[in-house]
């Protein structure tokens, strides 16, 4: 009987286990599957040893909140992870996933980068979600997957309310405030360890950076050079500043630069190209005769002759007129608003044939020409190179490139959500900006900043750009136009103009090609509320409502949307790369083009000497601290993205995608031609082939 009863009992517990097994297979057999692909990002530290969970969105529900675990190392930099998440029944259209990261034990804070998620759903649709940021202990993410979408396609409430609070974060989050009186507006952060770590320097750029500023401080202070308040003893002692950074082009300049024709090519070729003109007729403040430049014209021609043929040509910095200059020791210094012009011979060569330092004439004022003492010439063109100079690093570079892109990106993070094709298409053209801008306006243009050092100072330099910005116009920043407007179409060996014109052609394409994806019909660009914020908040904060800038307001056409992009593109990768990836080779031999002179410019002639020059020049420490900063500039740094490489992957639909690829080949090709026409160059041109300009302003 006790026998039977232990049997009796091993029966029923077989049933039960049965049952539980046949249960439990029929509740995988009915379970609702989605496959995860998560991707850690290959940046330096990007990792994490913290618990990671999903939580699914669907129209028909959302999954459990599940841990991503899987046996051994999960979210180690660089890898994807697969995991499954099962849910009872499916959750209909995905719509979100909620992405939440927790501590590891009692492990200190550490970042994850994360990059992407892939869901696969159990109908076999994969689902891209881009995130491409930095996450904090405690962090919850909300991510937008499938394809780019604008604010009026968007048909589900959730989502719709989603966008909404999504773009009232991103509006209180991200703030204008004011930089100075007349110019325009930046982003309120103060420093950059206000910033969202999204976009922040990586933490390799920041090492890279500061490993390159501390080299070059110990290298100078070894040497005795920084700080120093000595004059230089000789001219040729300047190249031995740094021992190992050198250029090609750096050494070129320090054996030419007291070269005519070396001088006039830099107006073209140098590191700010867009301030020459074709001269018609000579402005009344500048009277040139054909005495004094005959000599230097083709034989048998004549100034008005040459006038007529457009082979004179006309730098003239009168906006810089009556600007004060700043204090030093005691003392104010000198500005030079001059004039020069400059002639195209019958070699192709452009060459400054005559030099008046201020705008009106004088007694005091004299013209210059190549035929003077040797260093009242140098001594007149450095003056215009000073001049430049400062109008080429506040202007040009400040001004027009990197306070610019500021406006575009500080306009588009508070316009767009992350879900909007022009977001997915522009974030990767903002990468770094807001860093590089918030740290400059402390390090390098604030009121103790490198570009302090110079003839205006801080609130001379001010001045200056509060001027420029007030005559800048939306055709000035538009390539074709503004050579056209300068009447350089046909001035020889003009490779700024000859490269930029090309790159400008196949960002265009690109752009259209892209931009008409999205928008169809000028229709969908009228309707589409996000576009039309983000172009009014430009305006506004940008242009301060200047309607006689030229600057739209609002889009009503593809067109417009288009030329507008390039021109941003263009902007922030080409032009940026033209004026300032050149400041090493150009800046280096500071007596090239410095922008700090310490003497006043010559009133009369036939006084000066190469004393004077070296007492006009910058002493030691002055001098090493504009070479230290150019250097720091235009060093390459190894997360460098160049244009046209887009690793970060946002669109998920395959259109774009080819798009993109197409970009890239154009651009190869763009390469190969540039490489090759400098073969043929006793001066390459290099800074617009697409091997040398990265795909933002990055620094």
């Amino acid at each position: 009987m006790h026998f039977l009863k232990i049997i009796g009992a091993f029966t029923l517990q077989f049933r039960d286990l049965n049952v539980f097994i046949f249960r439990d297979s029929f509740h995988r057999l009915t379970m609702t599957e989605y496959k995860l692909e998560v991707t850690t990002g290959d940046r330096q530290y990007a990792g994490t040893w913290d618990h990671i969970f999903i939580t699914l969105f669907g129209t028909e529900g959302q999954s459990e909140r599940t841990e991503l675990d899987n046996f051994g190392i999960d979210f180690a930099t660089g890898t994807t992870g697969n995991y499954t998440i099962s849910t009872n029944l499916s959750l209909g259209k995905l719509l979100l996933v909620k992405v939440e990261k927790d501590p590891a034990l009692i492990l200190p804070e550490d970042e994850w980068y994360f990059s992407k998620i892939v869901v696969t759903t159990p109908e076999g649709e994969a689902i891209l979600f881009p995130c491409y940021r930095w996450i904090s202990r405690g962090e919850l993410v909300e991510l937008r997957g499938g394809r780019a979408l604008k604010a009026f396609e968007e048909d589900h409430p959730m989502l719709i309310d989603h966008r909404k609070q999504e773009l009232i974060h991103s509006k209180s989050f991200y703030q204008w405030t004011t930089l100075a009186e007349g110019l325009n507006h930046i982003s309120s952060f103060k420093n950059v360890s206000d910033l969202p770590a999204e976009v922040r320097f990586s933490k390799s750029k920041s090492t890279e950076v500061g490993n390159v500023k501390r080299e070059t401080g110990i290298e100078l202070i070894l040497k005795g050079l920084l700080g120093s308040k000595e004059q230089w003893e000789s001219i040729d002692d300047m190249k031995n500043i740094f021992r190992w950074k050198k250029t090609t082009m750096s050494e070129y300049v320090a054996e030419h630069w007291k070269d005519d024709d070396f001088y006039g090519s830099q107006f073209l070729n140098g590191v700010n190209p867009n301030v020459i003109k074709r001269c018609s007729e000579l402005p009344p403040n500048f009277p040139v005769t054909e005495k004094m430049v005959k000599p230097f014209l083709e034989e048998k021609s004549s100034l008005k002759k040459e006038l007529k043929k457009g082979n004179i040509f006309l730098y003239d910095q009168k906006k810089m007129d009556g600007i004060p200059a700043r204090a030093y020791h005691g003392e104010p210094l000198h500005v030079t608003p001059g004039l020069c012009l400059l002639y195209v011979n019958p070699e192709n060569k452009l060459m400054p044939i005559a030099i008046q330092l201020h705008q009106q004439p004088a007694e005091l004022n004299p013209i210059f020409l190549p035929s003077d003492l040797e260093t009242d010439w140098l001594l007149a063109k450095m003056f215009i190179r000073n001049a430049d100079a400062m109008d080429h690093q506040s202007v040009h570079h400040l001004m027009k490139t990197h306070f610019l892109a500021e406006v575009f990106t500080v306009a588009a993070l508070r316009s767009f959500s992350v879900i909007h094709p022009l977001y997915k298409l522009l974030f990767p053209h903002f990468r770094y900006t807001l860093h590089i801008n918030t740290a400059s306006r402390i390090s390098i243009f604030g009121p103790d900043g490198s570009l302090n050092t110079s003839s205006l100072g801080y609130e001379g330099l001010m001045e200056l750009m509060r001027r420029a910005f007030s005559e800048t116009t939306y055709s000035s920043l538009c390539l074709p136009e503004n050579i056209i407007a300068r009447g350089l179409e046909s001035i020889p060996n003009f490779y700024y103009r000859d490269d930029g014109l090309k790159l400008w052609n196949i960002i265009n394409s690109f752009v259209k090609a892209v931009v008409g994806y999205y928008y169809p019909s000028d229709s969908e660009v009228r309707k589409d509320t996000e576009l039309q914020e983000w172009i009014s908040e430009i305006f506004t904060h940008g242009f301060l409502g200047n309607t006689a800038s030229g600057f739209p307001a609002s889009f009503h056409t593809v067109e417009e949307v288009i030329k507008f992009i390039t021109m941003l593109i263009f902007t922030v990768t080409g032009q940026h790369a033209a004026v300032n990836n050149g400041q090493f080779d150009y800046y280096s031999w500071v007596p090239n083009g410095t922008r700090l002179l310490r003497k006043p410019p010559p009133t009369t002639k036939g006084q000066s000497s190469m004393k004077t020059i070296l007492e006009t020049l910058p002493d030691v420490g002055e001098t090493v601290s504009i070479a230290a900063i150019v250097w720091i500039l235009t060093e390459k740094y190894t997360d460098t993205v160049l244009i046209g490489a887009y690793p970060e992957e946002r669109f998920q639909e395959p259109a774009p995608k080819q798009m993109m690829k197409e970009f890239q080949a154009e651009l190869s090709d763009l390469s190969e031609a540039i490489s090759t026409r400098n073969l043929q160059l006793e001066i390459p041109y290099t800074y617009l082939n697409p091997t040398e300009i990265e795909n933002s302003i990055a620094i």
